[in-house]
């Protein structure tokens, strides 16, 4: 796994519609250690060298034109998605599955947002309040996932769920899913530290599936089993026991990106349970509902940003993600610009 920082050219002033921005935190995702430790994710293959990196809050320095509805100086939350709103998928509402999408730090469509400056379209940034810092605006587009995982999943309050991976998009989920009036939610993990910040933020019970039996555990506190369960770790085991868990009738919402290429299950038990199974793309639309949760208080990111590293040190954050070192549960890159 290599990293290095170099000198690079500004990039070109920004055209219509467009706006320079200064970089002011830079969140660590799950596909970003993917990029670094593989060099890909399925048929997405890096080309060195490659700037990674998506989740990021950011300063406007100039504009393209006068009707971008920003001006320099405005602090905004950015999604890293920049669709066409001109193919089939943009026209029915779906930006986030577009024929002709450019993603920040996906190979093939546009290099990511580890920069000091970066350029993107206006209809990608969200303006955050004043009182909002830049690493809580920072954790906007993963809590965006988390909110459109719940959408999608048609919840109904009461509803009792299992989140299985307590990592930045499971918390995501967890918030996301109390926010929206769920019942009982049970959250399962292999770190003892992320189950202990996953019992401060009030789940309901939490598992470590190194040392316990979660299936037995969570059904013998719902011998009805549970409504839904999100697959927010992307493993083959997480999936299995989330067929186990589920009640007949019930939605399985799978949201963690597998290192493999073909997910398995057991054909005989998710046909008799009639189990409606739903890939989450990222996100459709989430990000405000996401800012302004975070504005309401609604997610505690003093617990959840658990390190934070300056530029210069954004290997050695790198490797701690990578490793899962030092109970660490989101890690952000702090640029300190002149």
């Amino acid at each position: 796994m290599q990293m290095e920082l170099r000198e690079v050219p500004d990039p070109a002033p920004p055209g219509k519609g467009e706006l320079l921005l200064k970089i002011e935190t830079v969140g660590i995702c799950g596909s970003d250690i993917h990029y670094y430790a593989t060099g890909r994710i399925g048929e997405q293959v890096v080309q060195y060298p490659f700037t990674v990196g998506h989740e990021c809050a950011a300063t406007v320095l100039e504009t393209g034109d006068d009707n971008t509805g920003f001006k320099p100086g405005d602090r905004v939350a950015v999604d890293p998605a920049m669709p066409c709103y001109e193919c089939d998928q943009c026209l029915v509402g779906r930006e986030h599955t577009c024929r002709n999408l450019k993603f920040l730090g996906c190979p093939g469509q546009a290099e990511g947002c580890l920069n000091e400056l970066i350029v993107m379209p206006a209809g990608s940034c969200y303006k955050i309040p004043d009182e909002m810092s830049f690493a809580e605006a920072a954790f906007a587009e993963p809590l965006s996932i988390g909110y459109y995982a719940v959408s999608l999943s048609q919840m109904k309050a009461g509803d009792n769920i299992a989140i299985l991976g307590a990592g930045p998009i499971g918390v995501s989920v967890f918030l996301s899913a109390k926010e929206a009036g769920a019942g009982k939610i049970y959250i399962t993990e292999k770190i003892d530290e992320r189950i202990n910040i996953a019992q401060s933020l009030g789940v309901t019970s939490s598992y470590n599936v190194n040392s316990e039996n979660v299936v037995k555990k969570i059904s013998e506190k719902e011998p009805h089993l549970l409504d839904i369960v999100f697959e927010c770790c992307g493993q083959q085991d997480a999936l299995d026991q989330a067929i186990d868990l589920l009640k007949p009738g019930g939605r399985l919402m799978i949201v963690g990106i597998p290192e493999f290429e073909r997910w398995s299950f057991r054909a005989d038990i998710a046909r008799r349970k009639e189990i409606s199974i739903m890939h989450v793309r990222r996100q459709n639309a989430c990000m405000q509902p996401a800012i302004d949760m975070i504005a309401r208080g609604k997610a505690d990111t003093d617990k959840i940003i658990s390190h934070q590293f300056p530029f210069e040190k954004t290997k050695e954050a790198f490797d701690l993600v990578a490793n899962y070192k030092d109970g660490v549960l989101k890690a952000l890159v702090v640029l300190i610009n002149p």
